[in-house]
């Protein structure tokens, strides 16, 4: 046993879930039966020694990883261990990153850190160093289309495509198993590089992805944010009257409503950014396959349903006009990463994505 954890692997090989069942074994009487109390307090989130973080932002700054670090430092309240759950570790700022390390170097007695992130070079090495590293994998098609079946009572056929469309991320392959609207914002994607055959159409498709990741962030972000804002407001003691009413306190709730502000907005940068990602993701998929089908290789492909739209693409272009488009949409994410005008960024792919014959 030692006190920090490094869990890592690609998207949808479960990682949190991997953290999640670790801490159960370590808070669970029974080292995670899955029916006691403690179990199901760790399963919605409501276990006193279990700390789980998750950044709404773009990035987990060095003020709230202090405050994190605090929380941390109490005693478990059960008499057990006392865990932190750190998921998407790798959004730590640098600052963040060495508070952090600070604390895990030097740990409060029964305290342990579960941290999170797609590979272990995503942490400082410092950190990467003292922690003991689980490395998981991404699961197959079947073991994912078993899961929809037997858990969720999705028809074999569509968990079957679920599964091979989302390349082994569960979450993904549920809501596309489960949500019609999200198969077909997928089909809307996957259908975009037969329709870039000019500049005005290329300008028009990226506008088109733009905007639908703009609308996803704003259906996810609109409601909670009010909310949060009344909540806020109502805190610091706004719409309040009597005598015994701090009118200071209420002019001090400017400068808390602008770093909440703050705060959602970056939170919806991040929801548009892994919206416009996915859709990345499903075009990498698409030209992958396509790059499958021109050297015949005998892969799965994730994109098996749209055979007619691969054959099309693979005959419209050579291997090297395939590999050149899998570049262009990388150097997209790289570039959205980067913090690159949206609009821009995804303009410039589309117009690579153009057939140079077409």
């Amino acid at each position: 046993m030692t006190h920090a954890w490094l869990f890592t692997g690609p998207p949808g090989s479960g990682r949190s879930a991997a953290a999640k069942a670790f801490a159960a074994a370590l808070l669970c009487p029974h080292q995670g039966c899955g029916h006691c109390d403690s179990c199901h307090q760790i399963e919605v989130g409501s276990h006193p020694d279990l700390e789980s973080v998750r950044p709404q932002g773009l990035s987990y700054s060095v003020k709230q990883t202090r405050e994190l670090i605090l929380r941390a430092a109490g005693r478990a309240t059960l008499g057990g261990w006392r865990i932190v759950l750190f998921e998407d570790a790798d959004r730590a700022t640098e600052q963040a990153a060495n508070a952090l390390l600070k604390a895990i170097e030097e740990p409060p007695p029964r305290t342990v850190w579960l941290l999170c992130a797609p590979a272990a070079d995503d942490m400082i090495i410092t950190i990467r160093s003292r922690c003991r590293v689980v490395t998981l994998r991404t699961p197959s098609t079947q073991a994912v289309a078993h899961v929809l079946t037997t858990r969720d009572n999705v028809p074999h056929p569509i968990a079957e495509s679920a599964a091979r469309a989302s390349q082994g991320h569960l979450a993904r392959a549920r809501r596309l198993a489960l949500d019609e609207s999200v198969r077909q914002r997928r089909d809307a994607v996957l259908s975009l590089p037969r329709t870039l055959t000019g500049v005005g159409e290329c300008i028009t498709a990226a506008e088109r992805l733009v905007k639908t990741a703009d609308e996803d962030a704003a259906a996810a972000t609109t409601e909670l944010n009010e909310t949060e804002i009344s909540e806020l407001r109502a805190l610091y003691g706004e719409g309040s009257s009597g005598k015994g009413l701090n009118k200071g306190l209420i002019r001090g709730g400017a400068g808390a409503l602008k770093e909440l502000e703050n705060a959602q907005k970056s939170r919806a940068t991040r929801i548009k950014r892994e919206s416009l990602d996915l859709a990345l993701l499903d075009l990498m998929a698409l030209y992958r396959d396509v790059l499958a089908v021109q050297f015949g290789a005998q892969v799965e492909l994730a994109n098996e349903d749209r055979r007619s739209d691969l054959d099309v693409l693979a005959r419209a272009g050579t291997p090297e006009d395939t590999l050149r488009r899998v570049d262009a949409i990388m150097l997209c994410r790289e570039r959205l990463a980067a913090n690159v005008n949206p609009q821009m960024a995804v303009e410039a792919m589309t117009l690579s994505l153009r057939n140079p014959r077409g």
